[in-house]
């Protein structure tokens, strides 16, 4: 989702929820998006930040591969 496609749903979804705040509005925008996308904006935010080789986010990428190797070898 480009920077702009962003913005665009953001106001759009402001405009459905005027009442709410703008961290509020961001936050239901995420969830409307899904678990995919909300994953990419979480990963391009630290890569923003200089924060994606930090040891937390290996870590996860980490345990993602001990899952999938650990349910593949105990898979019938």
């Amino acid at each position: 989702m480009s920077d702009e496609e962003l913005i665009v749903a953001f106001a759009l979804t402001r405009l459905d929820h005027p009442d709410l705040d703008l961290e509020e509005i961001a936050a239901l925008l995420v969830r409307r998006l899904g678990p995919d996308r909300m994953l990419d904006m979480a990963s391009q935010n630290l890569a923003d930040r200089g924060e994606l080789r930090g040891p937390l986010f290996a870590a996860a990428a980490v345990e993602r591969v001990m899952r999938v190797v650990l349910t593949l070898r105990d898979a019938p």
